[in-house]
């Protein structure tokens, strides 16, 4: 027999929601075969842990396809995190994980682990599904969570590589060199190896230490607790990571016995089963049978325990059944899954006082209150007030303190009792501490439970039968009565109910010893073994273990079999296999323990008596495993659960609470486990975790409606932890809390819970409309329109008031106006000022927004009256402040000034809260821009200023922005102030980071580095540069191409600029390569061009822009037949080899230019090529050909002259041709015909001393002897040869 190791199970099975791998039983471990060579590398340590692959697809599942717009989203959105992965570090490190590096390319994570645990961890919340659910918390913005049908329309589905998984779990077991194997074949001592080898059966559970080198192991029997060396090749590591962190966490006897030859059902029976082979008891609780016998189940028949406890219908005896010796297929299954073998016990892992119950209504209402009924709505305000703060904001009234799990912790709270003294055991002492507090006694009127008054000083100590009778009659009652409840239960309530009057514990043991002398001398079975029940109890309150110990074994012995009190039977089989377990008498105690685990896990509804019952569910889950049951083993955990959290050890319970999600697997099982997780996550603060296991849940509830809530609460709490920013106000609802709201109304409309469901709308409302989504909110509103109507007049209004102002901020007036007007009608017969006030109010504003102003003034009008009426100074100052915003949009600026400033001086009367002063800094915005428009710069500048401490002063974000760029756009064109600008541009970029906006982040960054470069210092320069390079680094990471390759360009304009040549080529080179890659031409040739005009445009390099222009642009502009651009290029060729003075190229790229221009047939356009021409021929001493150029720019001016540029250019030109003709060419009858018509255009022009000069020139040429020695000019048929096509190119 040889083993090899593997992590199968967990590690090789789907990873249920999210995952691709076909599905399995995520409880059943997989036999995991191997070839030879795997078989001798099996155990072979390894140093070195490779990182695990993390591939993530977003797939629809209607149309079982990746969903492709959202997949380039989240991978867009990975690529963003890949320079800032604090949140990925923090995601991963709540899933037990170690990010090593992003590949948004490959839409993958790299991942590693340190620990055994951490790789527990990760693979459990990979098969429950939390990995897919967490990553869309990371990868999707609020736009997604908003959409209903997509949110459950998509999934994200990881995958790992399963083997790639078991290796790097092989090797960090091997390099812990301890762990937990089992027993594949049974083995002896050999002889010539006595007292060095182990000794053990098949299956058993054996710890190992590696030794190196070695074919042999040290290891250690869980069942005798015996050591020597086992050969390597009889152990196979046990698969399942959560089995060795159990073992090792939870170390104890496995209680496998060697003569066990036991091999049943895997299911959880019930019912009647039958006998195959007879069976006599061999001890007074275990029930004999004949072979056929038909024998009642009492409880549960659960696989891997070798009784269950039976009632024979021949005899009726009750007593323990050995499970081989029964027919399996005689009993009726259950699930192989189920933990809960009632709904009691799945209900009570959460149970929802009347006080959870009320917060959560209270909680529910408070975030649904909306005030719109009593004041006023602000034109516009919606702008600032539906975004959300980022800092501290205070909580509503009730809530600062409140936790969703409070309620749970004081319903799962024990009263525990004060030890007065303890054993001298030092480990008893180290292991059961925890057991003393002081207890409280009620006063006798509060008691429900018979109570049992005595005399303490009625002669106790002659110990007179009569004083003990009513004791022993209460306790010597045959069978389970209810009033022995008490006397079992957990919290030792009979210490405060039956024997309140007893003040001092130790005068109840003296009474309660004397009462079991009294009722063994009058053979009083059942009194007999409850006393000594109860006075064990009390001396494990003391840590007396031993003396527990004693009595209890009394109470079994005295009840010799007798089953009719089960609930007595349970918790004394129970209490005494616990001390065992804490004494490690396993010699003594191996029977009673398989007993007491029956005991323990068969029956229903059963209820803890002692604290350290965690010891017995640890062995029968020890049980479980050395079995194979999954059933056994998510029962375990269950009771485990269910204890830890009584005792309020909720990070103990958290293990156990994720191996029974994982083994129940599917719902309505699993919601029960899936809610303590939600507590048990957000207790442990990780907020991850807590709404994935939320989200999992699903719609249904088997507690109402207030569960439901709760989870809301719980979702929102922890959406601020995932955003990193204190609690805000519950006025503002995360998004992510959408599915968690939309379950919570189906649950509603379920139970017809209209009260409820018209919040929940109102909620969801509330959340559309902070995210500028009014569609949505017009949705619920209308929902919660109807379910006002049907509840009453008062909530049919403030419904109808809110779908009115919803339809106002979704820009559809007339849909309000259908509202409004016949609710200002039904109005008109009450005496609610107030509410008229309001409808008058949003009609107003209704009528502004189809533009009717006069209706909508007096509408607004009409609501300051009712204000004034009311003296509501808020409601007047919103009044005011609209009809200032109505004549601001009509122009009228001294009206809306007036009214303005007397808004403004109503809000400074009123008191301060987040509120008024949100719509201050909108009215103050408004009136600053009355007093700019006025040109009164000072008033508007105090006015945006003022805005702005304010929003400062609540510290809220959006105001700030809001007001910020209105100072921007101040600075920048009102009244330009270059260092203000930066100053407000740096304070608009802080807000920005805190809203974690990227976008606007990297738009600033680029317009901040403009900014510095304008001021053209060294210093300025140089933060100009890393200005530009943190939006390139921004734009890259959001994949903005186009914004990215400017960013390269612009960062190497800087170096040009700093004079950091040997940069300059790296940036602007990476801006063109990116733009080849992406195989964009157009972009490319823009790059090409712009990189070119770094040169051409400086005064250093300059002939390097022609390597740009001609290699790169030129070909490019050709192949997409871009003329025009190849003709702009061309141009700046000629200009920039006429100032390198290179004419000869010059000459080229001018000639090449004037013949494009012909083609695009944009005359102003062939008018510059050839004047650039002409003057490249001039440079060339090429004057006739130069006269030429210049005559041809002259025919392609218009006939008639259209404005003084066109005159100047006449004259300009003409003085040109004059001077050419007459000093270079001698022909001064030409020259003088020159002259003259720039003299013309000079006199359309209206220059007097450009006519001057002009006169004088041609007085000298009439003077010089040029005049009459030279033949007549040829002008006139120049200009005829020119009109017909000359100068041909």
């Amino acid at each position: 027999m040889g083993g090899c190791f593997c992590i199968p199970g967990e590690l090789s099975l789907s990873l249920g929601p999210g995952k691709e791998t076909p599905s399995k039983d995520p409880a059943i471990s997989s036999e995991f075969t191997s070839s030879p060579e795997d078989k001798e590398k099996c155990f072979l340590p390894q140093n070195m842990i490779p990182d695990l692959a993390l591939s993530f697809s977003v797939k629809s599942r209607s149309r079982r396809c990746v969903n492709g717009p959202l997949q380039e989203a989240a991978r867009r959105r990975l690529w963003a995190l890949e320079n800032e992965d604090q949140a990925v570090r923090a995601l991963f490190k709540d899933l037990s994980a170690r990010l090593v590096g992003i590949q948004s390319q490959k839409a993958q994570f790299l991942i590693t682990f340190k620990t055994l645990e951490e790789i527990w961890k990760f693979s459990t919340y990979l098969n429950l599904g939390y990995v897919s659910a967490c990553l869309e918390h990371l990868l999707f913005d609020h736009k997604y969570w908003l959409s209903g049908r997509l949110v459950e329309d998509t999934e994200i589905q990881v995958s790992v590589d399963d083997k790639h998984l078991e290796t790097v779990c092989l090797g960090l077991l091997t390099h812990e060199g301890h762990f937990f194997c089992r027993a594949m074949c049974s083995m002896a001592q050999p002889a010539e190896m006595e007292g060095e080898c182990l000794t053990f059966c098949e299956n058993e559970l054996i710890s190992v230490k590696i030794a190196e080198g070695r074919s042999e192991w040290e290891g250690m029997s869980l069942v005798t607790g015996q050591r020597g060396l086992v050969p390597m090749s009889a152990l196979e590591p046990l698969p399942l990571p959560f089995h060795q962190w159990f073992l090792k966490n939870y170390p104890g006897s496995c209680g496998l016995s060697r003569k066990r030859d036991y091999t049943g059902s895997y299911q959880i029976g019930r019912g009647k089963c039958k006998a195959w082979k007879e069976y006599e008891r061999e001890e007074k609780d275990e029930l004999s049978f004949r072979q056929g016998e038909s024998i009642e189940i009492v409880g549960f028949v659960i696989p891997g325990l070798p009784w269950f406890i039976g009632k024979s219908t021949c005899s009726g005896a009750v007593g323990f059944v050995p499970t081989r010796n029964v027919d399996p297929d005689s009993y009726s299954p259950l699930s192989k899954n189920s933990a809960f073998f009632s709904d009691e016990e799945r209900c009570s892992l959460w149970v929802l006082g009347s006080d959870r119950k009320a917060e959560s209504a209270s909680f529910l209402h408070t975030l649904a209150h909306t005030d719109i009924t009593s004041v006023y709505r602000l034109s516009g305000f919606e702008s600032i007030q539906n975004l959300p703060n980022d800092l501290s904001a205070s909580q509503p009234e009730g809530f600062k303190e409140a936790r969703p799990g409070g309620a749970w912790e004081e319903h799962q709270a024990v009263g525990s009792r004060h030890s007065s003294s303890s054993e001298d055991s030092s480990l008893e002492q180290d292991l059961l501490s925890a057991a003393s507090d002081s207890y409280h006694l009620p006063e006798p009127d509060d008691l429900d439970d018979p109570e049992l008054l005595m005399d303490l000083n009625t002669g106790q100590e002659e110990e007179e039968a009569e004083n003990f009778a009513p004791i022993l009659a209460f306790l010597d009652h045959e069978g389970y009565a209810e009033h022995f409840k008490s006397l079992y239960d957990f919290s030792f309530s009979f210490l405060t109910s039956s024997f309140y009057s007893f003040s001092e514990e130790d005068e109840l043991v003296a009474y309660l010893e004397a009462s079991r002398k009294w009722a063994k001398r009058s053979h009083m079975t059942w009194a007999h073994a409850r006393l000594c029940f109860l006075l064990g109890r009390l001396s494990v309150r003391k840590v007396k273990l031993s003396q527990a110990r004693v009595y209890f074994e009394e109470a079994i012995h005295i009840l010799s079999g007798a089953f009719e009190d089960l609930s007595l039977v349970a918790a004394l089989y129970i209490n005494l296999a616990a001390i065992y377990l804490k004494q490690r008498l396993r010699h003594k105690g191996s029977v009673l323990l398989e007993k007491a685990g029956t005991l323990l896990a068969c029956l229903p509804d059963r209820e803890s008596s002692t604290k350290y019952e965690l010891d017995v569910v640890a062995y029968v889950l020890r049980q479980g495993i050395v079995a194979g049951s999954c059933a056994l083993e998510a029962r375990a955990c269950f009771l485990a659960i269910r204890l830890l959290l009584s005792l309020t050890r909720y990070e103990e319970a958290l293990p156990f609470a994720e191996r029974l999600q994982l083994l129940l697997g599917h719902p309505p099982a699993a919601d029960a486990v899936a809610t303590i997780l939600s507590f048990l996550y957000d207790k442990k603060y990780l907020p991850h975790l807590a709404v994935a296991s939320v989200r999992q849940r699903g719609p249904q509830s088997a507690q109402g409606t207030s569960l439901m809530i709760w989870q809301v609460h719980l979702v929102l709490q922890n959406a601020t932890k995932l955003l990193g920013v204190p609690s805000p106000s519950w006025n503002e609802v995360s998004a992510l809390a959408c599915p968690a709201l939309r379950h919570a109304l189906t649950a509603c409309e379920e139970q017809a819970d209209r009260r409820t469901q018209r919040a929940l709308c109102l909620i969801l409302s509330k959340v559309y409309l902070q995210h500028r989504s009014p569609d949505g909110a017009v949705h619920y509103l209308s929902q919660a329109l109807l379910l006002g109507q049907l509840l009453s007049e008062q909530e049919a209004l403030e419904s109808s008031l809110c779908l009115a102002w919803a339809y106002l901020l979704a820009s559809q007036p007339k849909k309000a106006l259908d509202i409004l007007d016949p609710l200002l009608h039904s109005l008109r017969e009450t005496d609610s000022v107030t509410q008229k006030g309001v409808v008058h109010n949003l009609l107003g504003l209704a009528l502004q927004g189809e533009g009717r102003v006069n209706r909508a003034a007096k509408n607004y009008l009409r609501a300051l009256n009712r204000a004034r009426e009311m003296g509501d100074v808020r409601n007047q100052a919103v009044t005011l402040a609209n009809l200032g915003h109505l004549t601001l949009k009509s122009w009228a600026q001294q009206p809306a000034r007036d009214y303005l400033l007397q808004a403004v001086r109503l809000y400074c009367e009123l008191q301060a809260s987040v509120e008024t002063d949100m719509e201050l800094v909108q009215v103050l915005l408004w009136l600053a821009q009355v007093l700019v428009h006025g040109h009164q710069l000072a008033g508007g500048r105090f006015c945006y200023e003022m805005a702005l401490l304010f929003g400062l002063r609540h510290r809220h974000l959006k105001s700030q922005l809001q007001v910020t760029k209105s100072l921007c756009h101040f600075y920048s064109s009102v009244s330009p102030n270059p260092e203000a600008c930066i100053t407000y541009h740096e304070h608009w970029l802080t807000l920005a980071q805190q809203l974690r906006d990227r976008e606007m982040e990297g738009q600033l960054l680029a317009s901040l580095g403009q900014l510095y470069r304008n001021l053209n210092t060294a210093r300025s320069l140089r933060k100009s540069l890393t200005c530009i390079k943190e939006s390139l680094r921004i734009f890259i990471d959001l994949g903005e191409r186009d914004k990215a390759t400017e960013a390269w360009l612009g960062a190497g304009r800087l170096h040009y600029l700093m004079q950091e040549d040997e940069l300059v080529e790296l940036y602007l080179q990476a801006a063109i390569q990116k733009a080849l890659k992406s195989e964009e031409p157009s972009l490319a040739l823009k790059l090409y061009e712009e990189a070119g005009d770094v040169f051409f445009n400086g005064t250093r390099h300059r002939h390097r822009a022609v390597e740009y222009y001609r290699a790169g642009a030129i070909p490019l502009a050709r192949r997409m037949k871009a003329v025009r651009t190849e003709l702009r290029i061309f141009n700046k060729l000629t200009e920039l080899q006429i100032s390198l003075e290179g004419y000869d190229k010059a000459l080229e790229f001018a000639t090449l230019a004037a013949r494009l221009s012909t083609v695009t047939g944009d005359q102003r356009q062939q008018l510059v090529a050839f004047h650039r021409l002409a003057s490249v021929y001039y440079s060339l001493n090429m004057y006739e050909m130069a006269e030429d150029c210049y005559l041809k720019t002259l025919s392609l001016c218009p006939a008639w002259l259209q404005s003084p540029k066109e005159a100047l250019y006449y004259v300009k030109v003409y003085d040109r041709l004059g001077q050419l003709t007459f000093h270079q060419l001698k022909d001064a009858h030409d020259a003088t015909e020159y002259f003259w018509l720039a003299l013309a255009a000079a006199v359309l022009l209206g220059d007097k001393e450009l006519q001057d000069t002009l006169r004088n020139r041609l007085d000298n040429i009439c003077q010089s002897p040029l005049w009459h020695s030279s033949p007549s000019g040829r002008s006139s048929e120049r200009a005829r040869w020119l009109s017909v096509g000359g100068l041909a190119l």
